[in-house]
Order: structure tokens, then sequence, then C-alpha cells
């Protein structure tokens, strides 16, 4: 008895499908055929529902142009650019020490890449991570930026920290 129902659900999904394939091929009906889901007729007539959806669309469509243009003070001269690159690199004493940490760097990139790729890999832990960090999110607004007396707080560390890393104080 279970075969037969599912054989009768299984063949309706297919006829409902087919149909949902058939008129995706009309240009007509290309504005119901966006979705992965089967097709149902709307309640409402198929004409009202196309004049409002294309009105729909072509409102949102008017929000989303974007002309191109070109002025002189967005473009960017890569030979003024490539002249400057050259001044800096001519101005650094120990060319050396700057490709190690450069290539250090890379190296590091590439090394955190291989390590989250493996964390990543393993099933549960992301979201044990993603939990963590949702926890340590809340703690930290509800810490330094809920409050006006925490946010002066704040304020005054980020600027203890920035002179150090200067070397002012």
């Amino acid at each position: 008895m279970a075969a037969i129902a599912a054989a009768s659900t299984s063949m309706a999904s297919t006829a409902v499908f087919t149909t949902h394939l058939s008129l995706c091929s009309t240009a007509k009906a290309a504005s119901f055929c966006r979705s992965a889901l089967p097709y149902l007729p709307p309640r409402v007539s198929a004409s009202a529902f196309s004049t409002s959806f294309k009105f729909a669309e072509s409102k949102r469509s008017s929000l989303l142009q974007v002309k191109a243009s070109s002025s002189e003070e967005a473009s960017v001269d890569t030979s003024e650019f490539i002249t400057e690159l050259k001044e800096k690199w001519d101005a650094v004493e120990d060319k050396t020490t700057v490709l190690l940490y450069g290539g250090g760097a890379i190296v590091a990139v590439w090394l955190s890449s291989i390590l989250v790729g493996a964390i990543n890999s393993v099933p549960l832990l992301p979201k044990v991570l993603e939990l963590v960090g949702l926890g340590y999110t809340g703690w930290f607004v509800y810490r330094y930026l809920l409050f006006k007396s925490s946010r002066k707080e704040l304020a005054e560390d980020i600027e203890e920290l920035k002179k150090k890393v200067a070397g002012t104080e």
C-alpha cells in the first residue's frame, strides 16, 4: 500500500514538474519560473498578476540603474602611481627586511587559510565556533557599547593603544 502511495506521489510530482517545465519554456510565463519550487497556479487571474509583477519589476529595476561616468578626479594615473611606488621603494633603507616581512605575511595568510579549511572540514566545529563568536560579540556589546561610561572607557583604551603603537608614550 505504501509503495502505491509513493508511486502515485512520485507520478504527481513528476506531472507537476513537467507542467512547470513546459510553462517555463513560454515567454509569457517566464515570470513564474524564477523559483525552483513546483508551479502552482495563481489564485487571481494571470493577467492581473503579470501586470502587477511587471510594474513592481520595472520600479525595482529603475532604482538599480547605475550609469558609468568618467571623471578626471576619480581616474587613477597608473604611471604616477608607479613612479610614487618606485620613489618609496628607493627610500627604504633595509630592503631585505621588508621582503622578509612581506614574504612572511604571505606565508602566514597561506597557512591560516589551510588551517581554516581544516577546521571547516570537521563536521561540528564550525557551528560551535560560530556560537563562540556570537557569544563573544554579545559580551563585547554588553561590556563596551551598551552604556555611555563603558563607551568612554573603550575610547580611552583605544587612544592608549594608539599611543603605544605609535611610540609616543
